[in-house]
């Protein structure tokens, strides 16, 4: 496996176990769940339980026209390293890894809009959901290219996290008629732990969004290689950083 690969997921299981003490007892188990946005939409998500829900959970948003199956290899080596997981289908999106996003379909036949930003409130549901039923210890979220920048949006505006990680985030939001700083305005409020990584080329795009940032706990990670976008930047099949 690539040098820089090992270095990244270092990095990325340092940051988030500076989060949180692990300390949870295996009860493996995985399942489908549905729960609903606040127009009624109705939300598809997997659940990776493989510890008591006083362990950690990490919430994970997919990236855009994919779905919750982005999460197929990367969950269960989460729960492995003490965390629970939930992977969302949000309505912005398709499908990825032969998992369609049922989520999309769903707003799709309800006639909803489907554009990044309609991702939000499907976002918050799924927040709210997991504090609810599942994680009763310390709670992240973890985004993927829009959904990185969105979690950092949240995260901003005040929803009750433990900690946040984001997968090549970005202003992405400019052709919807959102600022050049929409994602940075929202950053200056983010107080709790922060992670940051992207493709080699990608940094420029987010490094005013972490600039912003006021934590005094947060890091970032470049490859020394080109990488990837998003969180399929640890997918095993990308072992681009042979250098």
């Amino acid at each position: 496996m690539a040098k820089s690969f090992l270095v990244q997921q270092w990095v990325i299981l340092m940051a988030v176990g500076s989060i949180i003490n692990i300390n949870a007892t295996t009860c493996y188990s995985q399942d489908k769940l549905t729960f609903k946005s606040s127009d009624g939409v109705s939300i598809s998500a997997d659940l990776y339980q493989m510890h008591l829900d006083s362990a950690p959970m990490i919430i994970l948003f997919h990236q855009a026209g994919w779905s919750r199956g982005e999460y197929l290899e990367i969950a269960p080596k989460l729960n492995h390293k003490g965390f629970n997981c939930i992977a969302v289908d949000q309505r912005s999106g398709n499908q990825v890894n032969n998992i369609p996003n049922q989520t999309f379909k769903n707003a799709r036949q309800a006639m909803k809009p489907t554009q990044y930003l309609d991702a939000l409130p499907d976002m918050e549901a799924a927040i709210k959901f997991a504090r609810e039923k599942f994680a009763h210890g310390k709670l992240l979220i973890w985004g993927s290219s829009y959904s990185a920048a969105l979690v950092l949006k949240l995260a901003g505006d005040g929803v009750e996290v433990d900690g946040v990680l984001a997968f090549s985030p970005g202003e992405y939001f400019k052709s919807f008629g959102k600022s050049s700083d929409y994602i940075s305005n929202s950053a200056k409020n983010i107080y709790v732990p922060v992670f940051i990584t992207s493709a080699r080329s990608e940094k420029k795009s987010w490094q005013s969004i972490y600039e912003a940032i006021p934590s005094d706990h947060k890091k970032y990670f470049v490859p020394d290689t080109s990488g990837n976008h998003g969180s399929r930047a640890l997918w095993e099949k990308f072992y681009d950083q042979k250098a």
